[in-house]
């Protein structure tokens, strides 16, 4: 049975990708205005360069590559379920989930060591647009890391797998955000 409502009759786009970059245009929105405010407030607070250097390249690097890496998941899982293997689809994306929890649990290390240094949401205004946007972004991995899961769930089972393509470009999108956050919140000092 094909579930209801899969192809938009006017645009001939399916409708789950058609909602996807509906929500990837607010996110967009929601990460732009905070980037572009972060950048207004740098330029205009020279002084953000001294606590930008306590930031530790070695592990956004690290998260950066991790995210990279699922992001190769995740476009290796996509093909899997457009050749109809959910089963291997629902594995890479397994891997994929396995990206996101490194990630976190780097950015946990990472921030326990900079809260231990007095480097806290409250320290300065760097701290607090350092925290907001990389905490903003670490909500949407652990997002996309619970939808992934369903996805895969129904991958396996050999359900629903256009699905997987979805997740996927919302996880692009998430790799995306970190490319910028990167540079700006830890090469940028």
């Amino acid at each position: 049975m094909k579930p209801i409502a899969t192809t938009r009759s006017a645009t001939g786009i399916p409708t789950g990708r058609l909602a996807i970059w509906w929500v990837l245009a607010s996110e967009v929105v929601i990460f732009g205005g905070l980037l572009g405010s972060y950048l207004m407030h740098r330029l205009g607070h020279p002084e953000w360069a001294n606590a930008a250097a306590h930031t530790n390249v070695w592990f956004g690097a690290t998260n950066t590559f991790v995210l990279l890496t699922s992001s190769f998941t995740a476009v290796l899982a996509h093909q899997a379920a457009e050749a109809g293997n959910g089963k291997k689809a629902a594995g890479l994306l397994l891997m994929t989930m396995g990206g996101a929890l490194t990630f976190l649990v780097i950015k946990s290390i990472e921030w326990t060591n900079e809260i231990m240094h007095g480097y806290t949401i409250t320290a300065n205004g760097f701290w607090s647009f350092y925290y907001t946007a990389a905490g903003l972004h670490g909500l949407h991995v652990i997002a996309g890391a619970i939808v992934m899961g369903f996805i895969a769930f129904d991958a396996y089972r050999g359900r629903e797998l256009q699905r997987v393509e979805l997740i996927g470009i919302y996880w692009h999108f998430v790799d995306v955000v970190w490319i910028f956050l990167f540079p700006l919140l830890y090469i940028a000092k």
